[in-house]
């Protein structure tokens, strides 16, 4: 849960697969885990 005030505050929270689902429930969006990539995934995406 050490991702709730930065997922609430960022123009875009991003959550990866593997959170907590207390912060997948706030995320704008739910990348993939790390072994999948999440990273890359979530940066193609908004960036």
């Amino acid at each position: 849960m050490n991702d709730k005030m930065m997922i609430e505050n960022a123009g875009i929270g991003i959550a990866m697969g593997e959170s907590n689902p207390k912060i997948k429930e706030i995320a704008d969006y739910i990348t993939e885990d790390n072994d999948n990539d999440g990273v890359k995934l979530a940066i193609e995406r908004y960036c």
